[in-house]
Formats: structure tokens, C-alpha cells, sequence
């Protein structure tokens, strides 16, 4: 095995790894009665909430997939709603196996089925980022207004500095424009198919400005966003110990939750872990609170593995037969 291979088996493992650690943690570090209890609280959990989290997930799923297109129509392409959904969620399948690697997928699906060139499409992909991220920050916004001292308390407490992570991000930014800005004004032959990727990234990027449908696409952005608050907070009531438990707290759990998932693959192991730990420091019991976190992460992985699945197996089939 080369040094490229081997890079790449420990880019899947080690998450894998992280995240198993951190079940065995957490089952290992409880006594057998907060065990049982940890148990009893997700297998008694209301099964009428859980619908309701899955149906709010299948309908921001939904919502992706139709906001996908108003990104693609100004570079000239219609794409078929079914095949924009299914990359979607092909894409989020993948992402529990290999960290990242869904939007790639996600991307080289569309380019496949819809004869798009793949550079412009990621470039899409990249904006539909942007836009999301933007509205994570304006989560966190409420969130700090909401619940500022406790935060701040948090921060202090685990010796976590946001404004230092916020100046990183600035920094990390500011560095990826300078590369772009080198390769793009670069006169080198050797960068010449790098340069015509890059360009057809930023194409499919600046079609955000692009668009006829604008407010459809902040609608939708903002419709996407109240499904996953939405399909989180209903669990709360699935739980005895979460379901009195004020909207702000709920919404700290979420942000810090967004957070978690990008650490290991799909958020396995460590995302109950954190839940519970931010619910603690709400004082909301421990086995509550990773109950909560369990199931919250639970029914969304089983949606994203029989939507996901269904969609590998369609994709070529609808797409050959059409």
C-alpha cells in the first residue's frame, strides 16, 4: 500500500476509531443503574416524536434538493428534481463512511446523470455551503442572545475561546483567496488544467448572484434551517427528562451538536457524548441528556441510510431507463 492510500484508510479509520472510543467512554465511565436508565429512556421513547423528527429531516431533505436547482439553472442546466435528491442523499450515505466525501459524491452524481461538467457543479456545491454556514451563524446569533451568560460560562468553563476560533477561520479564509488568487494570475503551463477546475468552481459559485428565483432560494435556505432546529427539538419531548426544557437550551444543544457531527463520521459515538455533556451543564441528567442525544442522531442515520441506500440503487436505474 502507498503512502496516497494509506493517508486516505486513515482519513476513514480514525474517525471510525474517535468515535467508538467515545461510545465505549461513555457506556464504560456509568454505573449499571445510569446504564439501564440511558437504555430504558431509548427504548421507551415515544414513538410519535421520532416520526415527527424523521418527517421534518425528509422534508429539509426535500427542500435541498429543490433550492439545488435554482443554483444550477443560471450555468444553463435543468436538472431532474429525483436526481438532485438522490445525489443529496447518496451524498449524506457517504458521508457516514467517509468524512467529506459526500459532496464529492453529491456532485459527481449530478455530473454523471445530468452531463454537467463536474467543476461547475462543486462550485454550486460550495455556495449551498456558504449559504448554510451563514445561517449557522445567525443560529449562533439567537443563541448568544438567548442564553449569553451561560455561554459565556460554558466557554469558560471548558476553556474554549470563540473569538480566537473566529480569527482562525478569518485567517484559514484569507489564506485559500491568496492560493486562488496565485494559481489564477499564475502564467505556468503546469497549472493549466488546475486552473480551468478552479475556474469552473468559481463559475458555478457566483451563480448564486445569478439566479431569477432569488427569494426562493432564501426561503428555502431558511425553511431547510427551521426543519433541522425542528426535527432536534422534537425529541426533546421523546424524553421525560428534556421535554420542559427551554427553546434556548435546545438550540445551544443544537449548535453545539452541528459542531459535533463533523468530527467523526456522521457524528457516531461523539455526538450523544457532547449532547449529553451540554445538557448536563444545563443540569438535565446525564442518561437524559445522551438519551436524547442517542435518538436524535439515531432516527436521522437510519433516514440517511435507507433514503441513501434506495438512492444508489435508483440513480442508474431511473437515469437508464429515462
Amino acid at each position: 500500500m502507498n503512502k496516497k492510500n494509506r493517508i486516505k484508510l486513515l482519513k476513514t479509520i480514525l474517525p471510525l476509531l474517535l468515535g467508538v472510543f467515545f461510545v465505549y467512554y461513555s457506556i464504560t465511565s456509568a454505573t449499571p443503574e445510569e446504564r439501564a436508565t440511558l437504555w430504558q429512556n431509548i427504548t421507551k421513547a415515544n414513538p410519535l416524536y421520532l416520526l415527527l423528527s424523521i418527517s421534518f429531516g425528509v422534508l429539509s431533505h426535500l427542500s435541498r434538493a429543490y433550492r439545488w436547482k435554482f443554483l444550477l439553472r443560471p450555468l444553463g442546466y435543468r436538472v431532474k428534481f429525483t436526481n438532485s435528491f438522490m445525489a443529496i442523499m447518496a451524498g449524506y450515505l457517504a458521508n457516514l463512511g467517509i468524512p467529506r466525501s459526500g459532496e464529492v459524491l453529491r456532485g459527481a452524481s449530478v455530473s454523471t446523470y445530468e452531463n454537467i461538467p463536474f467543476q461547475k457543479v462543486f462550485g454550486t456545491i460550495i455556495s449551498e455551503r456558504v449559504a448554510d454556514l451563514i445561517m449557522l451563524l445567525l443560529v449562533i446569533g439567537v443563541a448568544l442572545l438567548l442564553q449569553y451568560e451561560s455561554l459565556f460560562y460554558f466557554f469558560e468553563e471548558y476553556n474554549i475561546n470563540p473569538i480566537w476560533s473566529i480569527f482562525i477561520l478569518i485567517l484559514l479564509v484569507l489564506i485559500g483567496f491568496g492560493v486562488l488568487k496565485f494559481i489564477l494570475q499564475s502564467t505556468s503551463a503546469k497549472l493549466d488544467k488546475l486552473r480551468t477546475f478552479i475556474k469552473g468552481i468559481l463559475e458555478g459559485m457566483v451563480s448564486i448572484f445569478k439566479m431569477k428565483k432569488f427569494f426562493a432560494f432564501i426561503f428555502h435556505t431558511f425553511f431547510i434551517w427551521v426543519m433541522y432546529i425542528a426535527m432536534f427539538w422534537i425529541i426533546q419531548y421523546a424524553v421525560p427528562g428534556t421535554k420542559n426544557l427551554d427553546f434556548s437550551v435546545i438550540l445551544v444543544a443544537f449548535i453545539v451538536g452541528s459542531f459535533a457531527i463533523t468530527v467523526t463520521n456522521g457524528g457516531v459515538g461523539i455526538f450523544p457524548v457532547v449532547i449529553g455533556a451540554v445538557l448536563l451543564f444545563f443540569e438535565v441528567p446525564q442518561q437524559d441528556g445522551e438519551a436524547f442525544g442517542w435518538l436524535v442522531w439515531g432516527t436521522q442515520t437510519v433516514l440517511n441510510i435507507v433514503l441513501g441506500g434506495l438512492s444508489l440503487l435508483f440513480l442508474p436505474i431511473l437515469n437508464k431507463t429515462s
